[in-house]
């Protein structure tokens, strides 16, 4: 008799020669890139000088693209995430320490995320900001849940089709409005105009990498793929990992454009755009309130994504540091309850989105340039140690984001703008 038995094909017993299989990490990474604290940012530089600074936030995604490749890659050839790795090195004196300010970084991530859901619900549905900062975190321990429950690759699926909202709800606005792409074009060349325009170019360029997501994506791609000693299979893993970077930063970079496009186009001059409730307010003025609740729901979708997502990066620090895990819903739990007492009080939303990027800016260091040693160490990535030209690379980009951070918290400090 003949068997009836057919061989499945390779690439369903080998899901790993697909390359969309591969993706899905970068794009968690990448709602770090979308988050609210963005939002402002980029109407603000818009409607305040058009399309000059465009080539900033093309220059800022490209030093995100170099950072997060960077994690990622210390997490596939190590098997280690960033923070298990620093653990090993510290005595525990030094990893309490080291803790403690990467927890009031997840912290104040944490913090922006939920605020700025709440100020989404508020916009969208009149809600309450203490209610609606209730609501965003009931919302994200559900979505948290899924990971608990299905691993990690539904919870990537879910913050994708998030990030599809955040992306329609953010460039829905263009199709309405009258965008120079001659200007756009112009855009694109590196200049200033007066002292002001040098300032918000640093914030824009100092605050593009999230030290969670740095944190986070060692841990996301070891998780992802597992640990692996084959040189081979890092390799198709790496040139995974460079698509899955690329595609997920050029989205988000698109959408951190697209604003300061719609901004520029459509509200010149506008005041109130370095708030969230005042950007919305004037683009709903400028373009109908379909377009305004449109980006509402896209204002919600990135809160609820940073917010779950900076939750996941808490726990990861705490493993890699601490070796202490505990649940997520349990974390995001505790990690709540800052933003509510903030929101209960009725402390200024905006005022504290912008103590949050403080704690962000000092916090960078302490991701960024363990991430460059760790990666250009030979005894620890073999092979896969960063070529001379990346190393140079790598440390430039990290000098120009700690030197504007600086400036960033200096500038803060003192009141200055």
């Amino acid at each position: 008799m003949v068997s009836q038995t057919h061989e499945a094909p390779v690439a369903q017993r080998n899901p790993e020669k697909r390359l969309l299989f591969l993706l899905g990490p970068a794009f968690v990474a990448a709602i770090a890139y979308v988050d609210p604290g963005n939002v402002a940012a980029n109407l603000s530089a818009g409607a305040e000088y058009g399309y000059l600074l465009v080539w900033v936030l093309v220059v800022a995604n490209a030093m995100a693209v170099i950072v997060q490749y960077l994690s990622a890659k210390l997490g596939l050839v190590t098997g280690k995430s960033l923070p298990e790795l620093l653990g090993e090195r510290m005595p525990r004196a030094g990893r309490l320490l080291y803790w403690g300010q990467a927890e009031l970084v997840a912290a104040a991530t944490d913090l922006a995320e939920v605020i700025g859901g709440a100020i989404a619900l508020q916009i969208l549905f009149d809600v309450p900001l203490l209610l609606g900062g209730i609501i965003v975190g009931v919302i994200s321990m559900v979505i948290l849940g899924v990971q608990n429950r299905n691993g990690q690759r539904p919870f990537e699926f879910v913050v994708m089709a998030l990030l599809a909202i955040i992306t329609v709800g953010f460039m829905a606005g263009l199709v309405v409005s009258p965008v120079s792409w001659s200007e756009t074009a112009a855009g694109l060349v590196p200049r200033f105009q007066g002292s002001r325009t040098v300032l918000l170019a640093a914030s824009m360029l100092g605050a593009t990498v999230m030290p969670h997501a740095i944190y986070l994506h060692s841990a996301l791609s070891r998780d992802r793929h597992g640990i692996s000693t084959d040189p081979g299979r890092i390799r198709r893993l790496l040139t995974a990992t460079r698509w899955d970077v690329g595609f997920a930063l050029v989205i988000a970079g698109s959408v951190n454009i697209a604003m300061l496009l719609l901004a520029a186009a459509s509200l010149p001059g506008v005041g109130g755009t370095e708030t969230i409730e005042g950007a919305h307010a004037a683009i709903e003025a400028a373009l109908g309130p379909v377009v305004g609740v449109i980006f509402g729901v896209g204002l919600l979708a990135s809160g609820l994504a940073s917010t779950s997502v900076g939750c996941y990066a808490g726990a990861t620090i705490m493993k890699g540091l601490l070796h202490v895990r505990i649940s997520l819903l349990v974390r995001r739990g505790v990690t709540l309850v800052p933003a509510l007492i903030i929101l209960a009080v009725g402390f200024d939303p905006t005022l504290a989105l912008v103590l949050s990027q403080v704690f962000l800016s000092i916090g960078i260091p302490f991701a960024l340039v363990p991430l460059v040693w760790l990666t250009s160490r030979k005894a620890l990535m073999g092979v896969f140690v960063n070529h001379w030209t990346m190393r140079l690379i790598a440390w430039a980009v990290t000098a120009a984001i700690v030197l504007l951070n600086i400036l960033l918290v200096y500038l803060t400090v003192t009141g200055q703008d």
